[in-house]
């Protein structure tokens, strides 16, 4: 639900983001300068503080630009239809369960719990199709950073102590 009046246009929440685009930029840029200052050209920090500097004038081109769009009045319900969908919502969620589900029952449990959700919850190919796919994503996770990697990805307290 975007408004237009005029040649310009604002999605909701566009104001919020560029400002916050500002602020990591403006983070960015001091954690860079941090890393060696102004003492030379050869120094590590010149890449990062040119990189941030130029995400920082494009953050602020950006919100120049917002800021200058017009807006109109929007009915209260389009924060949770365009900004925060019950979807995303759920998702936050499933991903704070993950956490604190990891470990517990260890990396292999959670994540397949968790990926099929999502999967399934995103997807909405139905359950045989989201677990196929959670499966394999699994295998091939478990495969890279278990046998390659040689990782050692987490059990979980409550399976140690099953086992």
């Amino acid at each position: 639900m975007s408004v237009t009046t005029g040649d310009s246009v604002r999605r909701p929440g566009e104001v919020v983001f560029a400002m916050l685009l500002v602020v990591c930029s403006v983070t960015a840029f001091w954690q860079s300068f941090a890393i060696s200052g102004l003492r030379g050209l050869s120094e590590p920090g010149v890449f990062p503080m040119l990189a941030s500097a130029t995400m920082l004038i494009s953050s602020l081109l950006i919100l120049k630009d917002v800021i200058a769009s017009s807006s109109a009045q929007r009915d209260k319900s389009f924060f949770f239809v365009e900004i925060v969908p019950y979807r995303l919502l759920l998702i936050v969620g499933f991903i704070l369960a993950y956490i604190i589900a990891m470990p517990l029952i260890g990396f292999i449990f959670s994540s397949s719990i968790f990926l099929f959700a999502s999967f399934w919850l995103l997807w909405r190919k139905g359950p045989m199709i989201s677990a196929a796919l959670t499966l394999g994503s699994l295998a091939v996770v478990y495969f890279v950073f278990r046998m390659i990697f040689q990782v050692v990805l987490p059990g979980g307290s409550l399976i140690e102590g099953i086992i």
